[in-house]
């Protein structure tokens, strides 16, 4: 289309150059129709032109241009007939539809901006779950490598605390060592201070005799007042020892208290089976045993103490009072304590105990180990200041929770105690170690028939009368 009009543009522009020619009517008609047709043809090309170019701004690019200038020249050129009224109508009309371009502009422009803002807020938004992800996957990263260290540093602990409770062993072992060594250099210094003072106690033994022979020898008062020697004071090497020692002291006896339970009270108890299958008799021998080793223990003890009181009065002088001294003494000599007597009166005394039998073949001879090891307990018991004893029992009494422990064969529901196994210790009336008793419901009757039928049995009558005969290890026993 547009090659044809160039072609008759041509042809006119030809005709024009030949001169000045007179035409037809109708050939001036043509012509105008050719140049309508060509004008028309050219507006065909520019309006598609137009339309084109507008669908490339979009929806509603361009519009300001078409209303200000398209729209108003073609208004101009179509309306140039009509009347003036009809103009002014078109122009309001033009002029409304402006305004609502304008206001549809407006309103198109601000849906633009608030989609900018929302594309730029999902755009934000998504920048900040990637920086999330990142953080996220770092976080993940950084618990990774958090396990793996805490893992590694578990595993080194763990090699830590082996070796630690290795060398804690060896610690507690050389400990161990060192205070075996410390408590033999202790027991060379106390025997040492033992034979200082006894040779003391001697010297002034010793200078009180002469002193006394002297006397008796002399022929006037006068003269062997002269002549006889004064008597040498007891040296006092550590004034109040036993009282600075009462502590330490009454912790081991009780500590020794419960290992004669632990040890030597069940070795006996196997012993005893051997002879006797009653276990209920071989519990009542032991506990028989340790009541009567505590009684001649304090009786041995306040024996000894007379005697070295009588001894010390002699020459004492010294800041500390004759009790103190006594005190001390004896417990730097408990190894002058004559046990063997104590341990012949305990076999004597359970001899003709009434609550016990044993084989007549056999004597209360085979627990002399458990019987020896209660009488040197209950004698150092006795140096404390309070001192400690066992507690007073006896059979068919309410059992007491302070007191004691059941027995694992006892009736959990009985309320009073059939037998006592072990006795408890106490200082002041307070319990310090609880002792073991059984219970059971109805045992305190039968074991009073029981007891009845054996007063008048052979078996004991053969005990009273081997218990009237000396033993022969009390009478070769030494004294002190």
């Amino acid at each position: 289309m547009a090659e044809s009009g160039s072609e008759k543009s041509s042809v006119v522009a030809d005709r024009q150059m030949e001169g000045p020619r007179i035409n037809s009517c109708d050939q001036n008609l043509n012509r105008c129709c050719e140049i309508i047709e060509l004008n028309s043809e050219i507006q065909g090309q520019l309006f598609t032109i137009l339309n084109e170019t507008s669908q490339e701004g979009g929806h509603y690019a361009g519009v300001e241009t078409i209303k200000t200038r398209l729209l108003p020249w073609l208004g101009t050129c179509f309306s140039c007939a009509t009347s003036g009224r009809l103009f002014e109508t078109n122009l309001s009309l033009t002029q409304d539809s402006i305004e609502r371009e304008r206001q549809l502009r407006e309103l198109a422009s601000s849906q633009t901006f608030q989609l900018q803002e929302l594309q730029e807020e999902l755009t934000s938004t998504r920048l900040q779950l990637n920086h999330v992800q990142q953080d996220l996957a770092k976080t993940q990263l950084a618990l990774e490598d958090t396990k793996t260290k805490s893992s590694t540093t578990l595993l080194a602990a763990e090699d830590e605390i082996v070796q630690l409770k290795a060398a804690l062993k060896t610690s507690r072992a050389q400990e161990k060592d060192a205070l075996r060594k410390l408590d033999r250099l202790n027991d060379y210094k106390q025997q040492i201070q033992i034979l200082r003072d006894e040779i003391s106690i001697l010297d002034a033994q010793k200078s009180v005799l002469q002193s006394r022979l002297a006397r008796s020898h002399s022929p006037s008062p006068r003269h062997s007042e002269s002549k006889s020697p004064s008597p040498v004071p007891l040296k006092n090497c550590s004034p109040g020892r036993a009282r600075h020692t009462n502590a330490s002291r009454r912790a081991c006896l009780i500590a020794r208290f419960g290992d004669i339970y632990a040890r030597e009270r069940l070795d006996a108890e196997t012993l005893l089976r051997t002879y006797i299958s009653d276990i209920e008799m071989v519990q009542r021998i032991i506990y028989i045993a340790a009541v009567e080793s505590f009684h001649a223990a304090k009786m041995a003890y306040r024996q000894f103490k007379i005697r070295v009181r009588e001894t010390l009065s002699l020459g004492h002088s010294g800041p500390e009072s004759l009790e103190d001294a006594v005190l001390d003494y004896i417990v730097r000599h408990e190894d002058l304590y004559d046990v063997q007597a104590s341990v012949n009166e305990v076999i004597r005394s359970m001899n003709i105990n009434p609550k016990i039998s044993f084989p007549p073949e056999i004597d209360f001879i085979v627990i002399s180990t458990l019987i020896q090891e209660l009488c040197r307990v209950a004698f150092s018991m006795q140096t404390l200041v309070p001192p400690l004893d066992i507690a007073f029992d006896t059979d068919g009494e309410l059992f007491s929770e302070t007191k004691y422990h059941r027995s694992f064969d006892s009736d959990f529901t009985a309320a009073l105690v059939a037998y006592h196994v072990w006795p408890a210790l106490m200082e002041n009336d307070v319990v310090v170690v609880k002792g073991e008793a059984v219970t059971k419901r109805g045992a305190l009757w039968s074991r009073r028939s029981r007891s009845r039928s054996r007063s008048t049995s052979p078996l004991l009558c053969h005990h009273l009368s081997r218990s009237r005969s000396p033993s022969p290890l009390r009478s070769g026993s030494p004294r002190h």
